[in-house]
C-alpha cells in the first residue's frame, strides 16, 4: 500500500494510491495518524473499498509524507563503497547525526541552494517511518515497528558540513531534505527494505547505484542500536545513508547549481524529484 500527505483547499490531508489516483483517508499527514493511534492500514483499506471519490496524483500538490517528525536520524558512511571514497573504513558504531523539520522539502519542490555556499550535494538515501513507541528492541523485534519506508534526499552543504566535525550545521540549511513523495507500506517489501536498487540522477545523469543490501547497518540493528539509547516513537523518521557517487567525492567536484533537477529513485519504493533554485 502506498500513502501520500497532500494539501487541498489550504488543509492537510492524507491519501492512500489506487493506481494513478489517490483516495482520503480521512486524516491529516501520516505522522500526526500514527500519533495518535490511527489504524492507518485499516482506514486505508476502508477508504479503497467505499466508493469515495478519486483524485489525480498529477493534479495534488504533494507535503513531505510527515510534517513534523519528533525525530529525524540520519546514519553517515552507511555504505561501504561511500565510506571508501570518503577516506575511511567501515565505522566501529553508526555515525549518527540529527535533522529538523524544518529542513525538509516535498517532492516536486525546490531544493534551495543557500546563498553562503556552491557546494551543495545530493545524497540517495532511504527514509525509515516508525510506526510504535518502542525501546530496548532486540534486531529480532527492531523490524516490528516499521511502519513503512520512503525516498529521502540529504541535500548537504559541504563546506558548512566540514566546519565542525559535528554535521548537523551543514544538513540543516532550509528546504535541503527531500522527502517523499510516497510512504510504501512494510508489508510491501522485503524485511529490512533489502535488495533494492537506489539511484541518484542529476539532469538525467547517473550519478548513484547501488542496492539497499549493500548498508554497513541495515534497518533492524539501526533500530537496534538506537533504542539502546532513546524512545523511539510514532512518525519518528530514520534515514539511512548514502551510497558512493556524492558530488564531493568526483574529481573535479560536482555540486548542484541553480536550474538543476536532482531524482532519487528506490526501486518499489519511489521516486522522488527536486528542482534546484538559489535561495532569494
Amino acid at each position: 500500500m502506498k500513502l501520500v500527505t497532500y494539501r487541498q483547499q489550504g488543509a492537510v490531508r492524507l491519501g492512500v494510491l489506487d493506481g494513478d489516483n489517490v483516495v482520503d483517508v480521512a486524516a491529516s499527514d501520516l505522522g500526526a495518524a500514527l500519533e495518535q493511534s490511527v489504524d492507518v492500514l485499516a482506514a486505508a483499506k476502508a477508504a479503497l473499498a467505499s466508493g469515495s471519490a478519486r483524485l489525480p496524483l498529477a493534479g495534488l500538490e504533494l507535503a513531505v509524507p510527515v510534517l513534523k517528525p519528533g525525530k529525524i536520524v540520519c546514519l553517515g558512511l552507511n555504505y561501504y563503497d561511500h565510506a571508501k571514497e570518503g577516506g575511511r573504513e567501515k565505522p566501529e558504531y553508526p555515525w549518527f547525526f540529527y535533522r529538523g523539520a524544518s529542513s525538509l522539502v516535498a517532492h516536486g519542490q525546490a531544493g534551495l541552494r543557500p546563498r553562503v555556499s556552491e557546494r551543495f550535494d545530493y545524497e540517495a538515501e532511504m527514509a525509515v517511518i516508525i510506526g510504535k513507541k518502542v525501546k530496548h528492541l532486540s534486531q529480532d523485534e527492531a523490524l516490528d515497528c516499521v511502519f513503512g519506508y520512503s525516498v529521502f534526499n540529504d541535500m548537504s552543504v559541504r563546506d558548512y558540513q566540514k566546519k565542525t566535525p559535528q554535521w548537523t550545521i551543514g544538513k540543516n540549511f532550509d528546504a535541503t531534505g527531500g522527502f517523499g513523495p510516497v510512504v510504501v507500506t512494510a508489508d510491501e517489501l522485503a524485511p529490512g527494505a533489502t535488495g533494492l536498487r537506489i539511484q541518484s540522477r542529476l539532469n538525467g545523469k547517473i550519478m548513484q547505484d547501488a542496492n539497499t543490501t549493500d548498508m554497513i547497518w541495515g534497518v533492524a540493528e539501526t533500530i537496534k542500536l538506537l533504542t539502546e539509547c532513546m524512545t523511539l516513537e510514532p512518525g519518528d523518521v530514520i534515514v539511512m545513508g548514502t551510497p558512493a557517487g556524492v558530488g564531493q567525492a568526483r574529481t573535479p567536484p560536482v555540486w548542484m547549481k541553480h536550474g538543476d533537477t536532482i531524482e532519487i529513485e528506490i526501486e518499489k519504493v519511489g521516486l522522488l524529484s527536486n528542482p534546484i533554485r538559489d535561495e532569494g
